[in-house]
């Protein structure tokens, strides 16, 4: 097993991958945490709104109904920034969803279309499901010798492996 990065593991097969995960597999929580006030701060999927031009959809946000604060989901943060970072200082005007950037936002989505969101177990198997699947896409794509949506697969898994969902 060697490793790709903080998270992930490049494994031979889904057994063994699973496996690596699953660890920190119990470091899911529900979807929420402490605001500064003292409130629970909830998940939800917002638009962000870049240089009043660009509008960012299905981003995941942790906002506080009695303090207003809201704070980009951590998992999702790096991939924002880099997004925000490719659009440049002056961007044309357009729209994204980000969730089809980004698997976090892709799985929260689908969870909220399933009406999955507040069940952690059912979450849980979601995430699994997913991860099973780029896994099988993994394997195709290097059975094509296909290089670039190996790397595009391997930025996926590494997404997904980012599991901080602490309360």
């Amino acid at each position: 097993m060697r490793k790709w990065s903080n998270h992930l593991y490049y494994c031979n097969s889904k057994k063994q991958y699973l496996a690596a995960i699953a660890a920190t597999k119990k470091e899911w929580t529900t979807l929420h945490k402490r605001c500064h006030c003292g409130d629970i701060m909830k998940m939800k999927l917002r638009t962000v709104i870049y240089s009043g031009k660009v509008e960012i959809d299905n981003v995941p946000i942790f906002s506080c109904t009695t303090c207003n604060r809201s704070e980009v989901f951590p998992e999702v943060k790096p991939d924002l920034t880099g997004l925000i970072s490719q659009l440049g200082a002056q961007p044309d005007k357009q729209t994204f969803l980000f969730n089809e950037c980004n698997e976090w936002a892709n799985l929260l989505v689908e969870a909220k279309a399933e009406k999955q969101q507040t069940d952690q177990s059912a979450f849980e198997r979601l995430v699994e499901q997913r991860i099973n699947k780029l896994l099988d896409l993994y394997l195709l794509a290097q059975s094509l010798n296909d290089e670039a949506w190996i790397e595009d697969l391997k930025k996926r898994l590494e997404q997904i492996s980012r599991r901080t969902l602490l309360t």
